[in-house]
């Protein structure tokens, strides 16, 4: 070898090694910090500020609720020459409020990474933040102009109105708790004799605020705005739960006539899918028969008490139809599946509506974090979805994720309210 090659192997060797070691480094450097941005400990450091963007996205769901009762009185009270900056920034924060949420949803699956759930919570922080500011100087804003242009005792008066249209609309909620009672089973009406109960005790409660700021409508000297608005939050909270009780009522009788249809449709896709386990190899025939056996004992035990639990029967068909489409998996034509679809779909859309009613309910008096919330949003898009949707397969895939987002929605709401989280 030549003495020009000797010293380019001495120069390259060296540098060859630096170089190597270098990259080894880097390499290793990259890694480690890759493994320390998915560690447990930053895991747990990306859910606590999760966590924190959830609080905030709550509070801007709550003061979004707040501005749309604002909202709906400044256009009852002032035909609409308040300051439109009250509606505007309702438009805004709704934007805000339901991009957010799917937001806080995406990365709550538990397949995002530390840092993208970093990256969104602070996403949701600082545009939910931004949305309450607008809030607050909206309502700064409409709170100014009412000072200006109209008196206590019109709004008292207004409120008046309100309270009177409630009461007629809602007439004897109590009849309605008794019819059920007659017919169903308690844990069908439970519900609804809550809302009854609860609506009835806010609409005296409006009521006694409205006549305190009757009285101090008066007096110039004094104040009638705390007692207006204590009186609002009731007529709003009164409204919520005379809703619940029609919609209670509504779902159980719908139920109690769609019970029937419901066995007939159910037997008729286990009819067809012991069909479909005579064409099956052996093995696959004996797995298929144990569980249509078990799925035959299970819907057979429903029919004793189906007329005194209309919602909890229709419940449970749905999700018997869900195992056995499961259980017959790929062994049905494309047209048997379209056709299973087809009769399997009015029944789960009937128990999609009832979870999302039961969650709606135990959300709205849990306090429920955004966790909750998310889900029952999701839950009535799902619904939505499956209501839209031109093809009977999709459509019962969206009324089944619309029930697991319900109950998951209903689950956590529940948990907010044992444990005061």
């Amino acid at each position: 070898m030549t003495d020009t090659g000797t010293a380019i192997l001495g120069w390259a060797i060296p540098a060859a090694v630096v170089f190597g070691a270098t990259a080894i480094a880097i390499a290793a450097l990259v890694w480690g910090v890759r493994r320390a941005r998915r560690s447990p400990r930053a895991r747990a450091a990306a859910e606590a500020i999760r966590a924190r963007a959830g609080a905030t996205l709550v509070e801007l769901d709550d003061a979004v609720d707040e501005l749309d009762l604002e909202v709906g009185l400044s256009g009852a009270l002032y035909g609409g020459s308040a300051p439109a900056s009250l509606r505007r920034a309702r438009m805004t924060a709704q934007h805000v409020r339901d991009s957010s949420f799917e937001e806080y949803r995406a990365v709550s699956t538990g397949t995002a990474s530390p840092d993208e759930i970093r990256k969104a919570s602070a996403r949701i922080t600082r545009r939910a933040g931004e949305a309450l500011a607008t809030i607050t100087s909206a309502r700064a804003e409409h709170a100014q102009w009412m000072r200006a242009n109209v008196s206590s005792a019109d709004q008292v008066a207004s409120a008046y109105v309100r309270l009177d249209a409630l009461k007629a609309s809602m007439g004897d909620p109590a009849a309605l708790v008794t019819e059920l009672s007659a017919r169903f089973s308690e844990d069908e009406w439970r519900e609804a004799s809550r809302a009854a109960s609860a609506a009835i005790s806010e609409t005296d409660e409006a009521q006694n605020h409205l006549a305190a700021a009757a009285s101090l409508a008066m007096d110039p000297t004094r104040s009638a705005l705390d007692d207006l608005a204590a009186a609002e939050r009731a007529l709003r909270k009164a409204e919520d739960d005379a809703r619940i009780l029609e919609e209670s009522h509504r779902l159980v009788t719908q139920a109690a006539l769609a019970v029937p249809g419901e066995f007939e449709s159910a037997r008729t896709a286990f009819r067809q899918a012991i069909l479909i386990r005579d064409t099956l190899p052996a093995a696959e025939s004996d797995r298929l028969g144990e569980e249509l056996r078990k799925i035959d004992a299970e819907l057979t035990a429903l029919e004793t008490d189906a007329a005194r639990r209309p919602t909890r029967t229709i419940d449970r068909i749905a999700r018997l139809r869900d195992r056995l489409d499961l259980a017959v998996g790929d062994a049905r034509t494309s047209q048997q599946r379209l056709r299973g679809a087809r009769t399997a779909l009015p029944g789960t859309l009937a128990a999609a509506r009832n979870a999302i009613a039961s969650a709606e309910a135990s959300v709205a008096h849990s306090r429920a974090g955004a966790d909750a919330r998310s889900r029952l949003i999701s839950a009535q898009r799902e619904l939505a979805a499956a209501r839209q949707a031109q093809d009977p397969v999709s459509a019962l895939d969206a009324a089944r994720r619309a029930m697991r987002d319900a109950e998951d929605a209903k689950s956590l709401a529940e948990f907010s309210r044992l444990t005061g989280h």
